[in-house]
């Protein structure tokens, strides 16, 4: 899971040999953007260009929110409860390669269409569903998630690991659950939610899966 080590090794790297410490409950925005662009040089050597968000989170250890491209800040998720829903985590069992990854998409990104609909589609349903979630809102969030979800497996299919396909496009059929590659995809870990975890691990028996969240 390459984007995974990756990110943890930078950061890990940075923290030992760094000789400015940062305070994550009380550091700026200019400093976050500022440690972005310094993470984003180092992963870079690993899988060429690179965003840096990765190893920052790993770095923070706190949620992150992309308010645009020259601005991130800090982000508190809502307190989690013992309920049926869940975000959990699904072991592909595959190791992702990252840097093959990154080039499908910016082979994507030269069509006119893609850039359309990534922009018209993924952005204003994955910024509706951080929205909802923020507020705990979790009907809405789910609408947008599902649309967040069927466009994914719509354009993002080489990334979705072969052993996870199937499962995909079920929960979408099902509504019972729905997936969110991590990273870059490829492989390592996918992402999870569902309203009844209980249903959905039944679903998918045979997957090594981690709770992460519960509400």
């Amino acid at each position: 899971m390459e984007w995974e080590v990756s990110g943890a090794l930078v950061a890990a790297i940075f923290e030992k040999y760094s000789l400015k410490k940062h305070d994550p409950e009380n550091i700026s925005k200019d400093n976050l953007k500022n440690l972005k662009a310094v993470f984003g040089e180092m992963e870079s050597y690993f899988h060429g260009k690179s965003s840096g968000m990765d190893p920052l989170i790993c770095y923070m250890n706190l949620p992150i929110l992309i308010e645009n491209k020259e601005n991130l800040d800090r982000v508190s998720i809502p307190d989690g409860e013992e309920g049926k829903g869940a975000i959990f985590l699904i072991d592909s069992g595959i190791t992702g390669e990252t840097g093959p990854m990154i080039q499908i998409f910016f082979e994507k990104m030269k069509t006119e269409g893609f850039r359309k609909t990534l922009k018209e589609e993924f952005i204003r349903y994955n910024n509706a569903c951080i929205e909802s979630f923020l507020k705990k809102d979790m009907n809405p969030f789910f609408r947008n998630l599902k649309k967040l979800s069927h466009w994914a497996y719509e354009h993002f299919r080489p990334m979705i690991p072969e052993s996870i396909f199937n499962i995909w496009k079920k929960g979408l059929d099902s509504n019972a659950y729905y997936l969110k590659l991590c990273g870059s995809g490829g492989g390592g870990y996918i992402l999870g939610f569902t309203k009844d975890y209980e249903k959905a691990e039944k679903m998918l028996d045979g997957f090594h899966k981690e709770v992460i969240y519960r509400f």
